[in-house]
């Protein structure tokens, strides 16, 4: 049987990216009418959840633990637990913590004006290390497993999908600079992507024994957004503050999500297949995730900031209640003043190849936790 608190944490790590992506649809579409949002809620129940299952699992450990589990775990302030199970609770900490700071700062300053305000970053940390704690508690399980474990698999393929929701996190995080299709025609979108995504998908790649971990992590990003698209055109939405320009009757849904399956699919090949040399599959990974990256999210971006992409299905063209409509949604944003030339992808590759190598070494510790 799968360890319960294996699949709380995983339930956590789901349920702080689902509740954000719920709550940026909230505040794009409502506003920020209270802190009491059902998207909130969702948010912190994560937080909530992952902090008593392994605030419940260190002091089992701890008292009533056997030897053999009281040494496959890191000691802090006397009290013993999983490596993964330490990073989840201060992980829960600082969500928790972030809470009373994220209201006391809308009674103050009002709406935030990025996406990125001090209380969110605070709480950006808390949600990442909740699921680090689970990418790390799944690492250890998959590398201690035996081979004839009935769960085997289960747990790998947990490990991806652990992977597949910080890939969620990290666009999240970027989403004013490459959220909105209409950005993937500018240098910043691809040099981003480059820099943020491979270092994870990387990880997972050299950390899970599963085939495709890095494409099952990619899909698990994708299928995440795309699920929230179609539930979140469902409900209905009333803008509440001041100025409305747009007029709305539901949920503004996410933006279709980048199309990171692709490129993914070309980083397990080169983990699987490639060279032996770390720097050398950083260098081809790198590369050919940037050049697959642009050959994809190019020509996809040209159909979603289309009339064609506006339906049920692609949830485009979809836009706040303060924003005035006009011939902008259908156009490339900031091709004149960061224009995509040659030395951009180069810089974009170089960054893609960095943060490869990072990802290596990362899957490469991972794959040896087993505490």
């Amino acid at each position: 049987m799968i360890p319960w608190h294996l699949t709380a944490v995983l339930f956590a790590a789901t349920s702080v990216v689902v509740g954000v992506i719920w709550d940026i649809s909230w505040h794009r579409s409502i506003g920020r009418d209270t802190f009491w949002t059902p998207a909130h809620l969702a948010i912190y129940l994560g937080g909530i959840v992952a902090g008593l299952a392994c605030g419940w699992l260190v002091l089992r450990t701890t008292f009533a633990g056997t030897s053999e589990e009281r040494a496959a775990t890191v000691r802090f302030w006397g009290f013993r637990g999983p490596l993964g199970a330490w990073v989840c609770i201060w992980g829960a900490i600082a969500m928790i913590t972030s809470a009373p700071f994220d209201n006391w700062w809308h009674d103050a300053y009002g709406l935030d004006v990025k996406v990125l305000s001090p209380p969110h970053v605070l709480l950006a940390l808390g949600f990442t290390g909740i699921q680090i704690g689970a990418l790390l508690l799944l690492a250890a399980r998959q590398n201690t497993v035996t081979t004839d474990d009935p769960h085997a698999r289960a747990y790998r393929v947990m490990f991806a999908c652990a992977a597949g929701l910080l890939v969620s996190t990290l666009a999240i995080m970027g989403f004013e600079y490459i959220g909105f299709p209409n950005d993937a025609h500018n240098a910043l979108y691809y040099k981003i992507c480059g820099a943020a995504f491979p270092i994870l998908l990387l990880a997972a790649a050299r950390t899970s024994t599963l085939r495709w971990p890095a494409t099952t992590a990619a899909a698990t990003y994708v299928a995440v957004n795309v699920l929230m698209i179609w539930i979140l055109q469902l409900f209905p939405a009333t803008p509440k503050l001041a100025p409305i320009y747009n007029a709305l009757d539901h949920f503004v849904p996410p933006p279709f999500p980048i199309l990171l399956v692709v490129p993914a699919l070309a980083i397990d090949l080169v983990v699987r297949r490639g060279p032996a040399s770390d720097w050398a599959r950083a260098g081809l990974a790198g590369i050919g995730f940037i050049l697959v990256l642009l050959l994809v999210q190019w020509f996809a971006a040209e159909f979603l900031v289309s009339p064609r992409s506006e339906n049920f299905l692609f949830g485009a063209q979809r836009w706040n209640y303060n924003n005035r409509l006009g011939p902008w949604r259908y156009e490339f944003w900031r091709t004149t003043s960061d224009p995509l030339t040659t030395a951009d992808v180069v810089t974009a590759a170089g960054l893609a190849v960095a943060s490869a190598r990072v990802g290596l070494w990362w899957g490469a510790w991972m794959a040896r936790v087993k505490r």
